[in-house]
């Protein structure tokens, strides 16, 4: 049997960050694990935090009747309560627990909404660079991405946004804190898309893709997207924040201004199933509820953060500082970023070409390795910029 056409298309465009991770596991089987520096992957280092520690062996020491069961596809009714609740809290809306859907992790709930709002054709905003999956979810649903640039400093032009929307646009996908730049997407750009689509008129749903939230510096906040966009849905994870990303557990939650919310109840629900999902793990949905309060580790990013890029633009790179997330994205020191990741290859050090994210002429760096990994790979991005001026 041979895969789908549109699969093997796929494949070939297929994410440059597992294709790196992959060309990783080559080097270090050919010089040791202790020569290769490996910036490839989002996959947080440290521990969880005590608090979820201290949640999970609570959770899992429960023994009353359905704890480990089947539950409505939307998740735990108590648990979509604890959420709404959070929100509410935050946002200064009335959030519905049947509104809630407790998915697998916020790549889950993009792709259930979609599923919920898009027919054959139907287009999708996605602004550029973005995480390089989007592409891949918008024709999961036969949809067609739309790719919208952002400026030199990666903020969104809400010109731009007008310009590209048309009778078919059913979403714009919002990522803020953004991976892969770091960007954080101020309140008044916020409110100036609000505006437009108020003058528009027309139901555009707004997917706020919030995993990196509170990740965040330099006394930077991300603001309440939903609090100032009315037809917003939140897609949301607890895998970076509490670095259990292998655990696949997050959140869908329509505005309650959300128009239409009341009709995407049913088919969020039913989306959650047919996809294969059937419902979020049971064990990690009760461990969230407990700890939605629990914020990350951010010292640790900070360090490694100011370290790599202080001592990146010593060398000669346009590394600025990120202001969110756990992510650099530095320009490359030459045109062809793919050529130069091969050149940090050689030299031991693995990134992901910005090509990967829809921006070429960057490369993306993940801080999600010890310092020490930091430390120790300096002399080999000296080097690699070094042969750029040769």
């Amino acid at each position: 049997m041979r895969p789908a056409r549109t699969i093997a298309e796929q494949l070939e465009r297929a994410s440059w960050i597992r294709r790196m991770f992959e060309e990783g596991a080559r080097l270090k089987a050919e010089r040791g694990a202790e020569n290769v520096f490996d910036f490839t992957l989002g996959n947080p280092d440290c521990d969880p935090p005590p608090g979820v520690l201290e949640a999970l062996r609570a959770a899992a020491g429960e023994n009353r009747a359905g704890v480990h069961g089947y539950m409505p596809n939307g998740g735990f009714p108590e648990v979509r309560a604890a959420v709404a609740r959070h929100l509410a809290a935050t946002t200064g809306l009335p959030f519905d627990p049947e509104d809630v859907f407790m998915t697998v992790g916020s790549s889950g709930a993009i792709n259930v909404l979609l599923k919920s709002i898009l027919d054959p054709g139907d287009e999708v905003i996605v602004l550029m660079p973005c995480f390089s999956e989007y592409p891949f979810y918008v024709q999961n649903h036969a949809g067609r991405m739309v790719a919208v640039e952002t400026d030199e400093r990666f903020l969104p032009v809400v010109g731009r946004i007008a310009a590209a929307i048309t009778p078919r646009t059913r979403a714009i996908i919002l990522n803020s804190p953004n991976n892969p730049t770091g960007r954080v997407y101020p309140a008044p750009l916020l409110t100036e898309l609000e505006a437009l689509l108020a003058r528009l008129g027309q139901p555009i749903a707004v997917i706020s893709d919030e995993p990196y939230k509170p990740l965040v510096f330099d006394g930077v906040r991300q603001p309440e997207t939903a609090a100032i966009v009315t037809n917003c849905a939140i897609a949301n994870s607890w895998s970076k924040v509490f670095a259990i990303a292998g655990e696949r557990i997050g959140y869908l939650a329509l505005s309650p201004r959300m128009e239409g919310r009341e009709s995407l109840r049913g088919a969020c629900t039913f989306n959650n199933r047919i996809l294969g999902f059937i419902n979020a793990p049971a064990l990690w949905q009760r461990v969230a509820a407990r700890c939605l309060g629990v914020g990350p580790e951010l010292e640790g990013y900070r360090r490694k953060r100011d370290l790599l890029c202080g001592a990146l633009t010593r060398m000669g790179y346009d590394a600025p500082k990120p202001e969110g997330t756990f992510y650099l994205f530095p320009r490359s020191p030459i045109p062809d970023d793919v050529a130069f990741v091969r050149l940090l290859a050689r030299e031991g050090v693995l990134g992901v070409p910005g090509r990967g994210f829809g921006r070429s002429g960057y490369f993306r760096l993940s801080l999600t390795v010890p310092m020490s990994v930091v430390e120790r790979s300096l002399p080999g991005f000296e080097r690699a910029i070094g042969r750029c001026r040769q």
